[in-house]
């Protein structure tokens, strides 16, 4: 992670107000849990569930934020 202009750490990097951090792994399944912490918003953060296909979800608390649904067209 040369690139990152910032704090590197054990499991992530500190990027200006943010800290981002890997908080678990299963490499057998392939799914990640990723933790973004800022000052303000300190604690639990917001956790980003990503599967090995890709699919996200979005947690803050007890919220689950979701994605906005296209309407369709006439």
């Amino acid at each position: 992670m040369d690139t990152v202009k910032g704090k590197v750490t054990q499991y992530g990097f500190e990027w200006g107000g943010a800290r981002v951090e890997c908080l678990c792994s299963d490499d057998k399944k392939g799914w990640v849990v990723i933790g973004l912490e800022t000052d303000k918003y300190p604690h639990h953060g917001i956790q980003i569930y990503v599967t090995k296909t890709g699919k996200v979800r979005i947690h803050s608390g007890s919220t689950e934020w979701l994605p906005v649904k296209k309407k369709k067209r006439g």
